[in-house]
């Protein structure tokens, strides 16, 4: 092989769950250490280690940069705060919304300060950093009982499928709740209707001009890859999109801080990304993806897990 056909045609960095605040460590519901104020070092670490790589097109945070115990009065500045560390990377920075950036703000103060291109107070977007690939950013929280007004029909519809499917009375616990269905609980949530149409025609779209697609969302999209607690409303929805069509090869998510790596009966690769919150301090979680014309390669450092997507 040539060097030639060993170059990527392109890389792109990652992270996820930054979830930063202000305040003291803390735990987990399920006991797992969370280092607040150190998550931003994790985020200044990868930020100078993506642009020492010096060729990487873009970044994508994978959502969840401030978390929901940040003082209400703060959320503000520290969203703030957190996308100007992102801005300090040499090119383009595509976000997507997590239930812990809800939890701080509102859609329409949220939506601008990511610079989501969205649509309505959606925050579901397509791009193409060459003809060859798409990248597809999906918006989990689109159907939720957060980040909409209460009279919303968004939030009344995610309120109907909590109250159908969760019988605790905090909607945050799957105490009870079997399998696949501990996913019905508040800090999930739905991908809707127009979404899903939305999906399928850039899914055919990219068909057409014959390009793989990466999607990514906050939320993981297959029980193999993430907590059963952690996934996707309407999961088995979206994926029967993606399985339409042969395009898709990788579907990245975060929300399930342990990470996971899962290949579906489909042949998607499915990867949830460690944490930036849960480093202790001195360890770090991120990475950047290598893509070639028939796999990807996810080169992490530290916690996150390197891996590799054959096709």
């Amino acid at each position: 092989m040539g060097s030639a056909a060993r170059q990527p045609l392109f890389s792109f960095g990652v992270i996820a769950d930054v979830q930063y605040a202000d305040i003291p460590d803390g735990r987990s519901f399920l006991g797992v250490p969370r280092y607040y104020r150190n998550s931003i070092l994790v985020l200044q670490r990868a930020v100078e280690t993506w642009n020492q790589h010096g060729n990487l097109k873009f970044v994508i945070n994978m959502g969840d940069i401030v978390d929901g115990f940040c003082p209400k009065d703060q959320s503000l500045a520290a969203t703030k705060k957190l996308v100007h560390e992102f801005e300090k990377f040499s090119g383009p920075v595509y976000h997507m919304i997590g239930n812990h950036c809800l939890y701080n703000l509102p859609r329409e103060e949220l939506l601008p300060l990511l610079k989501i291109p969205g649509r309505d107070g959606n925050a579901y977007y397509d791009f193409s950093p060459t003809p060859e690939y798409r990248i597809v950013v999906l918006d989990g929280y689109d159907i939720s009982a957060v980040g909409w007004p209460k009279d919303h029909p968004n939030t009344i519809a995610a309120l109907k499928i909590l109250e159908e499917k969760n019988p605790n009375s905090d909607k945050n616990s799957p105490a009870g709740l079997v399998d696949v269905e501990r996913r019905f609980v508040k800090f999930n949530g739905a991908v809707g209707e127009k979404q899903l149409q939305w999906l399928d025609s850039v899914l055919q779209d990219a068909s057409k001009l014959n390009q793989r697609v990466i999607v990514c969302g906050h939320v993981p999209m297959n029980p193999g890859v993430a907590s059963k607690a952690a996934l996707l409303w309407n999961f088995d929805e979206v994926m029967s999109i993606i399985h339409k069509y042969d395009s898709v090869n990788v579907c990245l998510s975060g929300h399930d801080h342990k990470g996971g790596y899962f290949v579906d009966s489909h042949g998607v690769h499915h990867r949830s990304l460690e944490a930036a919150l849960e480093c202790p301090p001195g360890t770090y979680s991120f990475g950047y993806i290598d893509v070639y014309e028939n796999k990807l390669s996810l080169v992490g450092t530290d916690r996150m897990q390197s891996t590799d997507f054959e096709n």
